[in-house]
C-alpha cells in the first residue's frame, strides 16, 4: 500500500509519531464517545453534573493549548508529549476506579490537561522532523488519526459488553503503551536555550496579526468538522431510520482517507500554494450539507435517503483532506521556528473555541428547525460558514498576509547524540 511505503520514507521520530497519533485516537474515542452514557446511567448522576464533568475535560484541554505549546518549544516536544500521554493514562485509569464525584473531576481534568500537552507538542516535532515534507507528513498524519477514531468506537463498544471498568482500563493501557514506546524509541533532540521570557513569546504570537487573521479565518474548519458528531449522525438516523447508519459515515470517511489523503496533498502540492487549497476545501467542506438538506425534513425513513447523508459526509471529509495538511504547513511560517509549539497552541485554542461556538449555535439552529419546521436552517448555516470562511482565507492569500510554506527559520540542529538538555 502506498500509505505504509510513503511512512517508511520518513524519518523514526515522524514514523513513531504516526502510529503514536492512530493509538491516541483509538484510545481516546474507545473511552469518551461512551463516557455521558455511563455517567448518566450507569452512575445516576444528573445532566447538570455530567455536563459538569464533561465540561470540565474540554476547558482544561481547550484553555491549556497555549501552555502546552510553550512547554514543547522551550522544555522540548519530545518530554511535553511523554508528560501528556502519561497524564492521559493517569486520568483514563481513574475513571476505571470508583465513581465518587471528587475522583471523576480529576479525571476529567487530567484527561483534558494531557491533550493540551501533547497535541500541540506532537505536531510540532512533526513539523521539525518532517522538514520540507510538512504537507506530506501530516497528510499521513490525518490517514492515522482518522483510522485511530474509528477503530476505537469499534473497540469500545465491544469492551463495554464486559462493563464500562474493562473499557477505561484498556484505554489507560494504550496510552501507558504510548509513553513507554515515546520513552524507549522517540530521539531526543537538543533544546535551544530560550532567549526571551515566556510572556514575551506569547506577545510575539499574539500581536502577529496575521496569524490572528489566519485562524479567525480557519474557524469554519473545526466548526464544520465538529458536525460530524453533532448534525451529521442526527441526520443519518433520521433519514434512514436506523441508529447504526451513523458508523458508515465514519468507515466512509476512514476508506476516502486511506486511499485518496495522500494522492491528494502530494497533486495539489504540486500545483499551487497552500492558502488555496486550504481557501478550497473550506468551500467543499461547506458544500458538503447541501446533499443532506435536500432529504432533511418529515418524509418517511427510507435506506435509499440515507445516500444524499453519506454523500456529503464524504464531500466534508475531502474538503478536510483538501485544506488540513497544509493548514498543518503553514502554522509553523507564520514566525520563528523556536516558537512552532506557541503557534500551534494558539491555533488549536483558537479552534477549541470556535468548535465550541460552531457547536452551540448549530445546536440552536437544530432546536429551531424542530421547532418551526425550517430543516434545512443548520444545513444552510453549515454551508454559509464554510464559504465565509473559505472566502476569508482567498482575501487573505490574495493579500499575501499568508506566509510561503517553507518556515522562515532554520529548523534547530539535531544533537548526534544524546544531549544533556533532554535526556531519555
Amino acid at each position: 500500500m502506498k500509505v505504509l511505503s510513503s511512512v517508511r520514507d520518513f524519518p523514526l521520530a515522524v514514523r513513531l509519531l504516526l502510529v503514536n497519533q492512530l493509538g491516541v485516537n483509538a484510545g481516546f474515542y474507545l473511552l469518551i464517545p461512551y463516557l455521558a452514557t455511563h455517567l448518566s446511567d450507569g452512575l445516576g448522576l444528573s445532566a447538570a453534573v455530567v455536563g459538569v464533568v464533561l465540561g470540565l475535560r474540554n476547558l482544561s484541554q481547550q484553555g491549556l493549548f497555549l501552555i502546552g505549546g510553550s512547554a514543547a518549544d522551550r522544555l522540548g516536544a519530545r518530554r511535553v508529549i511523554i508528560a501528556g500521554c502519561a497524564l492521559r493514562t493517569l486520568g483514563f485509569g481513574l475513571f476505571a476506579l470508583g465513581d465518587s464525584l471528587p475522583l471523576l473531576i480529576t479525571a476529567s481534568i487530567l484527561s483534558g490537561l494531557a491533550g493540551a500537552l501533547f497535541n500541540p507538542a506532537v505536531r510540532t516535532y512533526v513539523a521539525q522532523e518532517a522538514g520540507e515534507r510538512k504537507a506530506e507528513a501530516f497528510a499521513l498524519f490525518n490517514v492515522f488519526a482518522t483510522t485511530g477514531a474509528l477503530l476505537g468506537p469499534l473497540l469500545g463498544g465491544l469492551l463495554l459488553l464486559v462493563d464500562f471498568r474493562t473499557a477505561a482500563v484498556t484505554a489507560a493501557g494504550v496510552f501507558a503503551v504510548l509513553t513507554l514506546a515515546q520513552l524507549l524509541v522517540l530521539p531526543a533532540r537538543k533544546v535551544p536555550t530560550p532567549d526571551t521570557r515566556l510572556l514575551g513569546d506569547w506577545r510575539d504570537v499574539a500581536g502577529n496579526r496575521r496569524f490572528l487573521a489566519f485562524s479567525l479565518a480557519m474557524i469554519g474548519m473545526y466548526g464544520l468538522q465538529n458536525q460530524l458528531y453533532l448534525l451529521l449522525p442526527r441526520a443519518a438516523t433520521d433519514a434512514s431510520g436506523w441508529g447504526g447508519s451513523v458508523g458508515l459515515l465514519f468507515l466512509a470517511g476512514t476508506v476516502a482517507n486511506l486511499l485518496f489523503q495522500l494522492r491528494i496533498t502530494r497533486v495539489l502540492k504540486a500545483r499551487g500554494s497552500g492558502g488555496r487549497w486550504i481557501a478550497t476545501g473550506l468551500g467543499i467542506m461547506g458544500l458538503g450539507f447541501v446533499p443532506p438538506m435536500l432529504v432533511a425534513g418529515p418524509a418517511t425513513a427510507h435506506p435509499l435517503r440515507l445516500l444524499p447523508v453519506l454523500a456529503g459526509a464524504l464531500l466534508l471529509h475531502l474538503g478536510v483532506m483538501v485544506a488540513q495538511p497544509f493548514v498543518m504547513e503553514l502554522i509553523p511560517a507564520f514566525g520563528r521556528a523556536n516558537l512552532t509549539g506557541t503557534f500551534y497552541g494558539l491555533f488549536y485554542a483558537v479552534s477549541g473555541v470556535a468548535a465550541a461556538a460552531g457547536s452551540a449555535a448549530i445546536g440552536w439552529s437544530m432546536d429551531t428547525a424542530g421547532h418551526t419546521g425550517l430543516t434545512w436552517l443548520p444545513y444552510g448555516c453549515c454551508l454559509v460558514l464554510g464559504l465565509v470562511s473559505a472566502a476569508a482565507v482567498g482575501h487573505l492569500q490574495r493579500r499575501r498576509a499568508l506566509p510561503c510554506e517553507q518556515a522562515p527559520d532554520a529548523l534547530p540542529p539535531r544533537a548526534p547524540a544524546r544531549p544533556r538538555s533532554e535526556t531519555r
